[in-house]
């Protein structure tokens, strides 16, 4: 299943970290993240509890750019 969140990022580059470290967080399958849009997509594991990973997301997210923000 995919869905799409809001982000706030304030650089392209930053995006692309964001887009990273989604993509690197168990129960996510794919991620993207639009910057111009502001917008992440993630495509989700079967069966997994989607907000729960999307707060692993949003944690490994601000790991990688601390003042960016991934809206649930």
């Amino acid at each position: 299943m995919k869905k799409s969140y809001r982000i706030e990022v304030d650089c392209a580059n930053c995006a692309n970290k964001m887009e990273a470290a989604a993509r690197h967080t168990s129960g996510v399958k794919d991620a993207s993240v639009n910057f111009m849009m502001q917008k992440m997509t993630v495509e989700f594991d079967e069966g997994v509890d989607r907000n729960h990973v999307m707060e692993e997301v949003r944690a490994n997210c601000k790991k990688v750019e601390s003042d960016a923000e991934v809206f649930i």
